[in-house]
């Protein structure tokens, strides 16, 4: 069982998840003109398999959300994905900083060409921090399963796969997966034709970095 059920995540006194409530994922909806809704079987697989491990009362499909609006506040959770473009204005910088320093969290996972403009972006937000490149060893790739890092999925240019982060007093508020393609893995299994041993290290390692998210929030 699942034992951080009990928890409430408390945003800004907008948004209030609690065990009786369906767990989902907020899939960023940004602006710049990039694929934001690229690998759509993705999330829906990944709520399963977080009903399956974790035992989670999880939602069937994730909800799209904007920092543009009240949406943003909908899910603790928020994943974005993509091959180009990010260029957050000036509401949705100021409503993510705002999500995120008020108990949010954002999974940013690149799905090939959109790492300069993420990391141009983030800055918006964050100015003043840094991406942490976090080691194997981090607690994250040992929350639930135990894993050797951040898997590899997908092979681009020869690069390793990388996890970075951003902590705000003391606690994770952002990761990103670079290079690693976790998304792909993570789609219905005839899309990318992926070996079966690739998919389930997507899945052991999205269903990590969930429990991680509630684990630091405990009380």
């Amino acid at each position: 069982m699942f034992r951080y059920l009990l928890l409430c995540f408390l945003l800004g006194n907008q948004i209030s998840f609690c065990s009786n409530d369906q767990f989902n994922i907020g899939r960023l909806k940004y602006s710049g003109g990039g694929d934001w809704y690229a690998n759509p079987t993705s999330l829906p697989n990944l709520l399963k398999y977080l009903k399956r491990h974790l035992k989670l009362d999880t939602a069937k499909n994730e909800q799209i959300v904007s920092a543009k609006n009240d949406s943003l506040w909908s899910s603790p959770l928020i994943y974005a994905t993509g091959h180009g473009n990010i260029d957050f204005d000036e509401l949705e910088v100021e409503n993510l900083r705002k999500y995120l320093e008020s108990g949010g969290f954002l999974w940013v996972d690149d799905n090939y060409g959109m790492d300069k403009y993420f990391r141009m972006n983030i800055k918006k937000i964050f100015p003043e921090e840094k991406l942490q490149a976090l080691s194997s060893s981090h607690p994250l790739y040992q929350s639930y399963f135990k894993l050797k890092g951040l898997p590899k999925i997908h092979e681009h240019d020869g690069q390793a796969s990388q996890g970075y982060a951003i902590y705000k007093n003391g606690r994770m508020v952002v990761f990103y997966s670079f290079s690693s393609d976790i998304g792909d893995g993570l789609e219905d299994a005839q899309v990318h034709s992926d070996p079966q041993e690739l998919r389930t290290l997507a899945e052991k390692f999205s269903v990590n970095l969930v429990h991680y998210v509630f684990d630091q929030s405990k009380p």
